[in-house]
């Protein structure tokens, strides 16, 4: 696998157009299939195993999940004209005190489509003027619209899926 920039270390350059936020609607709708496609035919000792500190197949799964309510608090914030969105808890407690391994995939992924399902939604219902409107994003110290939102999120997406594809090829080596 190659080399990755950790997240917290990742710039972001916010320009798209308008005209591109429906792509990236559709890019967050297919994450939960994305999703179950990677881990549907796992063993769950390869979805709860942890390589060091890392985080398992199964607890980056419940990391996505633990981090759609500050997604929709932050269109919130958006739209509702403040100078500086949340922050998020950058030490990510929730997903540490969650115990993803312990709960069952299936119920993991479920609730994932579900609350993905109602950030989408929440995307879908936006006109033009109110994807172009920002708030200034806590930790970046610059401006973010909702489109870039959308590209962000869909970024962190793909980071934990590209982590995940990570700890898969590490099972299939440990299986002979």
């Amino acid at each position: 696998m190659q080399n990755r920039t950790p997240w917290f270390e990742r710039r972001f350059t916010f320009d798209l157009p308008p005209e591109m936020f429906a792509s990236l609607v559709e890019r967050l709708r297919g994450t939960p299939a994305r999703i179950d496609d990677r881990v549907a035919d796992l063993r769950t000792d390869d979805l709860v195993r942890r390589h060091g500190e890392r985080w398992s197949i199964q607890e980056n799964v419940g990391h996505l999940l633990d981090l759609e309510p500050l997604w929709y608090d932050r269109v919130d914030d958006i739209l509702g004209g403040i100078d500086t969105m949340r922050p998020a808890d950058l030490e990510n407690r929730k997903t540490h005190e969650a115990d993803h391994n312990e709960r069952g995939l299936d119920e993991l992924t479920l609730a994932f489509r579900q609350a993905r399902s109602r950030l989408v939604e929440q995307l879908e219902r936006l006109d033009v003027d109110s994807i172009v409107r920002s708030a200034r994003h806590p930790r970046l110290d610059q401006p973010m619209r909702i489109i870039d939102l959308a590209a962000f999120v869909a970024e962190h997406d793909d980071h934990h899926l590209a982590t995940i594809t990570h700890l898969i090829n590490l099972a299939g080596e440990s299986h002979p």
